[in-house]
């Protein structure tokens, strides 16, 4: 399933079949002792260290960002599956706010952040997103090791643009490594079922331990958050995964204020319209979404969207027909079921009305629905 409930069918198929979340996390080595950095958002803290108008060298992005930069050594039960690891984090705000990935924290019976100089302190769950895979947790911690990072604007990044990445690879501590903006929008599995939207790929080189930690750009302010990597042996192959600021912006301020977040939601099941697909249906261009299923009770079936029914077999190959075909959103075309998911993400919340423009029967028409709130364990 992905962001509006939708299976992605053809989409995951390549660039996200082999992503690996262990990345993240790695055993704590007996003798090396990890760290860990930290990132924060200047529109909604105070005291966030200042991003620049300037580039900056890889020195200099390093030199302002280490104080930022935490370590989070995690303990489970016997019973857990997810052994024990070290990850990576970055300070949010002032008031001990330490931004990492849920699947760092998953299952974790202690959590020990420690800071640049040293300092451990015991770090407690405010809240966690499977969805995105977003974790905030918090550290009574001295006012002086807290200096949060300051969050730009994802949204801005080009395709080629340099960055950085920092965390602990391997229980590396405090390790930076620099590469490039690889694509963008891309669909990522998130282990809830559903797909984070609108990540950022790149050739920064990540590996297990630098899960939490931050994309930096090179005016100093994060662009991302590091989540996973594409790879048969769980080490890195040139794809990395990171979670934008924008989405880090929309939800952290809810798991810190309610601990959790209320993804929008529509309610259906398809796949992209591709060019086998498009010949089936008689379609001039190979774009849009196909609805395959639409969930009772659902927003989608409240505003009367419809699902295929009808199977036909072309060249040995069956195709499941009839449905909707969905070829815009608020007025944004929509190509391929991304480009929902990153409209919901970035423009939408529950409650909301959205727009849907549809085909159906060779004419077009609008939709209108209420975003409900998205189910658990769908």
């Amino acid at each position: 399933m992905d962001q509006s409930g939708v299976i992605v069918g053809g989409i995951a198929g390549a660039i996200l079949a082999a992503v690996v979340f262990a990345l993240v996390m790695v055993p704590p080595p007996e003798a090396i002792q990890p760290e860990f950095l930290t990132t924060a958002d200047e529109s909604i803290i105070e005291g966030s260290l200042p991003s620049y108008s300037k580039e900056l060298s890889l020195i200099e992005i390093f030199e302002n960002s280490e104080s930022g930069v935490v370590r989070v050594n995690v303990q489970r039960s016997s019973e857990e599956q997810i052994p024990a690891g070290v990850g990576s984090g970055f300070v949010f705000d002032n008031k001990g706010h330490i931004i990492t990935n849920a699947h760092v924290v998953d299952g974790a019976t202690k959590i020990v952040i420690t800071f640049l100089d040293g300092r451990e302190y015991n770090a407690e769950i405010v809240g966690v997103d499977t969805f995105t895979d977003i974790a905030v947790v918090k550290v009574n911690a001295d006012l002086s090791l807290l200096h949060p990072l300051t969050l730009g604007d994802s949204s801005s990044l080009k395709v080629g643009e340099p960055i950085a990445a920092i965390g602990n690879p391997f229980g590396l501590s405090g390790s930076m490594t620099s590469g490039i903006v690889s694509q963008l929008g891309r669909l990522l599995p998130s282990g809830s079922g559903y797909s984070i939207p609108d990540v950022i790929q790149t050739d920064a080189a990540i590996n297990p331990g630098n899960s939490g930690g931050p994309l930096i750009n090179m005016r100093g302010s994060v662009v991302g958050i590091n989540t996973a990597i594409q790879s048969a042996t769980g080490e890195f192959t040139g794809v990395g995964f990171a979670v934008p600021s924008q989405t880090i912006a929309k939800i952290v301020p809810n798991l810190i204020k309610d601990g959790e977040y209320k993804h929008p939601w529509i309610g259906i099941s398809g796949r992209d319209i591709d060019p086998d697909l498009a010949k089936v249906l008689n379609l001039k261009d190979a774009v849009g979404f196909l609805v395959v299923t639409v969930v009772p009770d659902s927003p989608a079936e409240k505003a009367g969207l419809r699902g295929s029914e009808k199977v036909v077999e072309v060249d040995g190959v069956e195709y499941t027909v009839g449905g909707d075909i969905i070829l815009s959103v608020d007025g944004k075309e929509v190509r391929k079921i991304s480009d929902i998911l990153i409209h919901l993400q970035r423009a939408k919340a529950v409650g909301d009305d959205l727009v849907l423009e549809i085909l159906r029967d060779g004419r077009t028409s609008n939709f209108t629905l209420t975003l409900g709130e998205r189910p658990n364990g769908e």
